[in-house]
């Protein structure tokens, strides 16, 4: 596919590097000609420099023949223009732009193709918000994906020792747990001076104590699943409530609003050292929420707001060290739980195994929205795990027994690359757009339309047009083949 990507700061470096690794044709545009050829230095790609809102520069970077565009710069306003220009002058079929406000996406008028013509708008901040949210929902979880609109999750959790089903095998868990609806789909076991190890997962595999376990499961079963690899008593854990924000930037104010709306819910505390910054949150955010000007990384200041009776600490400035420092200091002064956002992967690495209980980078947290767009076949979801060497994906299956080599066929029948794992399917949903979520019914509709089915494949289920199949891939290389094989044939309309 040939992309260009408008934007080469935090945002399109990382897209353009998940994107290049797929063998992409790839052209970035930016102002800034030493970004570009440090980008050129390391990715296989092509740098254009110029204002995207320029048609000669868009010419340039070869927008005539361009599949995808996508607008990533710092402005909204310049990725909005851009989209326009690519729709009227180049006729690029699909436009992605990266936009802040929050005004866009309710306007369909504007967005539409007699307004900016954006076929998908992308907000980082948004996306992290929803991404942090569902950690705060579950708190055992170090990252939670949702599938099928939320019907199906795939979470990975940290076995913990004593938990009821670590040092134990994946057929036990399944024995002891017959009526759950969830399969472990991979594990990335800890060795000593190593990188973690996948470890493919079948009846005979032993959850260990420190593996990260990965599990897809029905989204009512996923706290059970949770306590059982990481709870000592099998309860699920108490609920999320006192909760300090470290950072009043973009995601810290959002999050602050989101946290703040649930009255009674979270006690809430948000640093900021900018003075200024911290009278605009304050007259923007909701009264339970408390401002605190100060340094992030001041332990006199994490003392006296106590700190270790923190349930979680989230540490979401602009500057990568600050956070590390951060939370790594409230881990160390008690806080229960403690999630870094870092920009640079290469921290992200190092942290890996630290006290920081999830480092989170950004880009990661948008990725699968972009690249329900670039997949082939019927992609409606994708999510980008292992810092982008695995990838969880959703295929809608589609066609007839004439059309496909998967309607009608068994499980066992498909033939699969090895380590490839059918997690889950997800039967009756109604269709979607890639990137879309499916929404769930509404009360009317509930009482005639049957509810979505969450099904656990085995070797003898046999897969039925519309099936929304969730699978595991521990290596982005095997995704072509999984697409391959669930396209249907020309005679399919």
């Amino acid at each position: 596919m040939k992309i260009i990507i408008l934007g080469a700061g935090r945002v399109g470096q990382s897209v353009a590097d998940s994107l290049v690794s797929e063998r992409n044709d790839i052209t970035v545009i930016d102002t800034d000609a030493a970004r570009l050829r440090d980008l050129e230095s390391r990715f296989d790609l092509r740098g254009v420099v110029g204002s995207g809102i320029e048609p000669a520069v868009l010419a340039e970077a070869g927008a005539h023949d361009t599949d995808l565009l996508i607008a990533c710069a710092a402005q909204d306003e310049t990725n909005l223009v851009c989209c326009k220009i690519a729709q009227l002058m180049f006729n690029i079929p699909t436009r992605i732009a990266r936009v802040r406000s929050t005004g866009f996406k309710a306007e369909e008028r504007l967005v539409g193709p007699e307004g900016f013509a954006v076929d998908r708008i992308i907000c980082p901040e948004e996306s992290l918000t929803r991404y942090i949210g569902k950690l705060i929902d579950y708190p055992e979880a170090m990252q939670v994906r949702e599938f099928a609109g939320g019907r199906a999750c795939l979470v990975s959790v940290r076995a913990r020792q004593g938990a009821p089903m670590v040092s134990h095998t994946i057929a036990e868990l399944r024995e002891s747990n017959p009526e759950v609806a969830m399969r472990l789909v991979a594990i990335y076991r800890r060795f000593p001076d190593e990188p973690d190890r996948f470890v493919a997962c079948s009846g005979e595999t032993r959850i260990e104590p420190g593996d990260e376990v990965f599990v897809l499961a029905a989204q009512e079963n996923i706290a059970h699943v949770l306590s059982t690899l990481h709870r000592q008593d099998a309860r699920t854990a108490p609920p999320v409530r006192r909760i300090m924000i470290a950072g009043g930037g973009h995601v810290g104010l959002r999050l602050a609003h989101q946290l703040g709306q649930q009255a009674g819910r979270f006690h809430v505390k948000i640093i900021e050292e900018d003075p200024q910054r911290c009278v605009e949150l304050a007259s923007q955010l909701p009264p339970d929420v408390m401002v605190l000007q100060g340094d992030t990384t001041d332990e006199d200041l994490l003392g006296d707001e106590g700190v270790e009776e923190l349930d979680l600490f989230l540490a979401l400035t602009d500057d990568d060290e600050d956070n590390i420092m951060s939370s790594l200091l409230a881990k160390r002064m008690g806080a229960s739980r403690v999630l870094a956002l870092i920009n640079r992967r290469s921290y992200a690495d190092l942290m890996h195994g630290t006290e920081i209980d999830i480092a989170l980078s950004p880009a990661q947290a948008m990725l699968g929205e972009l690249l329900a767009y670039v997949r082939q076949g019927d992609v409606q979801a994708v999510h980008s795990l292992r810092r982008g060497v695995a990838e969880a994906l959703e295929i809608v299956v589609r066609g007839d027994r004439k059309s496909s080599r998967v309607v009608g066929r068994k499980v066992s029948e498909l033939p699969l690359p090895r380590d490839v794992h059918i997690g889950l399917i997800v039967r009756g949903l109604p269709d979607a757009q890639p990137g879309e979520a499916v929404e769930a019914n509404d009360a009317d509709a509930d009482a005639v339309a049957p509810q979505p089915e969450v099904i656990i494949p085995r070797s003898s289920t046999v897969l039925e047009s519309n099936d929304h199949v969730v699978f595991f891939l521990p290596h982005k290389r095997l995704v072509r083949e999984v697409e391959k094989l669930f396209r249907v044939s020309a005679t399919f309309f």
